[in-house]
């Protein structure tokens, strides 16, 4: 029986999210490309290093940070993480962590590497509504879009 790179290069990666730390950032190095091309809600980069020190500004500006894997779907050598991210951003944040679930679309190279993250979530309903004076924003043209 042949090892399957791609399955143990996701297995990998979904053990990495769900223990990240700002101090194990650099286990990224064994599991991304060197132009790895990461793109969520307010970013959309290419390189290592950038994706690193997105995640180290993440840190920074959040007291708890927390991914929690509840799925994954493959196909070849692109997958799906379905995940729930608690985080608690310290310039907004309450004594109760916020909370956003979404899903990673995984590209790999055939020995395993992510070489493109896309995260899929809804940044407006699961972030910016939670904001002062933003938020009350996107809850009034949510609430006039639904009754158009």
């Amino acid at each position: 029986m042949t090892a399957d790179p791609v399955a143990s290069g996701l297995q990998r990666y979904a053990d990495f999210f769900a223990g990240i730390t700002a101090q194990t950032l650099d286990g990224l190095d064994a599991l991304v490309t060197e132009d790895v091309h990461f793109r969520d809600p307010f970013n959309d980069v290419r390189g290592r290093s950038i994706m690193k020190m997105l995640f180290a500004d993440m840190f920074r500006d959040c007291s708890y940070v927390k991914f929690r894997i509840d799925g994954s779907v493959r196909e070849g050598d692109q997958a799906f993480l379905k995940w729930t991210f608690f985080y608690r951003p310290r310039r907004f944040g309450g004594a109760e962590p916020w909370q956003a679930i979404g899903v990673s679309e995984l590209h790999f190279t055939p020995d395993g590497r992510v070489k493109a993250h896309l995260d899929h979530w809804d940044a407006g309903s699961q972030f910016y509504a939670r904001l002062p004076v933003v938020g009350a924003l996107v809850r009034w043209v949510r609430n006039r879009l639904r009754h158009s």
